[in-house]
């Protein structure tokens, strides 16, 4: 792998100033993420209606997002700034706002940690405060052990990095209940285990670009065949542990239902790749955005049948 200079990026950054308003608004909306959050919120909601056993209070529901999105977003700010050097290097990253310098480096840093210390008044003055200090937890958790520690020391970055990608189902069950239960926490595994077989996919996809910048995604340092067999490991894991869900009485009929069909396609699709791995296939022939794509549907439909099932289960 090739070592990258960690010295800070300030590219365009003198003219950020001086962009046209519209864009400026639009640079500082990317720096959240927003994509991302859409799928962190779509766990988080479901876990609501769990908890709730119905309807929660719908300003709760506002404000739980609302408060997701800040800490969220803050995180992310604060993760472009940390990875500015080589997201200037990277294709996948190139049009970011500290790349193409429609934000400047110290505005980022200010507007991410602005984020994060809004959030979590936010959180703990309107939700309460064991929700607020679970955003923080998973805010610091991205920034320091994720970005600092782990992306550029080990392939297992995205496997430990991924515990602040699985707090919102944490956050949006103590938003409800003010503590915690056997049913987050079971939620709260399914993403951990859904997150590396997500991931590792479009890391395949994309390894040149990880390769160039020196971050040891698992596909830059290992063959697709081993990759192929981390997925089908956790692949299993996860659709395990997504059915206890059932056996706890947490869940009814239908959540059980959707979560096994759910689960029984996405091990095909699994073990599909790992046949094609295995088979030599690589570049279009991997097809390894398949499974990427249908991870997204997967995790929807398993939180959706979530939010279901207390009222038909």
């Amino acid at each position: 792998m090739t070592a990258v200079d960690s010295r800070p990026v300030d590219t365009h950054s003198a003219g950020a100033g001086h962009r046209p308003l519209g864009a400026r608004v639009m640079g500082f909306i990317a720096l959240t993420k927003p994509r991302i959050i859409e799928l962190l919120l779509m766990t988080t909601i479901p876990v609501m209606f769990l908890a709730a056993q119905g309807v929660p209070s719908l300003w709760l529901v506002f404000a739980t997002c609302f408060g997701g999105y800040l800490s969220a977003g803050g995180a992310n700010a604060l993760n472009m700034y940390l990875d500015r050097d080589i997201d200037a290097l990277m294709h996948r990253t190139s049009n970011r706002p500290l790349v193409t310098g429609i934000v400047s480096p110290a505005e980022c840093l200010v507007f991410g940690i602005s984020l994060a210390v809004g959030s979590t008044l936010w959180f703990g003055l309107l939700v309460n405060w064991l929700s607020a200090g679970l955003a923080l937890g998973a805010l610091l958790f991205y920034v320091v052990v994720y970005t600092m520690l782990l992306k550029r020391r080990t392939s297992q970055n995205i496997v430990w990095g991924g515990i602040a990608g699985c707090m919102p189902v944490l956050i949006g069950w103590s938003s409800v209940t003010n503590s915690l239960s056997w049913a987050a926490v079971v939620l709260f595994l399914v993403i951990f285990f859904w997150t590396p077989p997500h991931y590792w996919p479009l890391s395949m996809k994309v390894k040149e670009d990880y390769a160039r910048v020196g971050v040891p995604m698992l596909p830059v340092v290992a063959a697709n065949t081993v990759v192929a067999r981390q997925i089908v490991v956790y692949s299993w894991v996860m659709v395990g542990v997504s059915l206890t869900l059932w056996p706890l009485g947490y869940a009814g009929w239908f959540y059980t239902t959707v979560a096994a069909l759910a689960g029984v396609w996405w091990l095909w699709e699994a073990h599909a790749l790992q046949a094609r791995a295995r088979a030599g296939h690589s570049g279009a022939k991997l097809k390894e955005m398949r499974l990427f794509h249908w991870s997204i549907t997967y995790v929807s439909l398993v939180f959706l049948a979530v939010a279901i099932d207390p009222f038909i289960g």
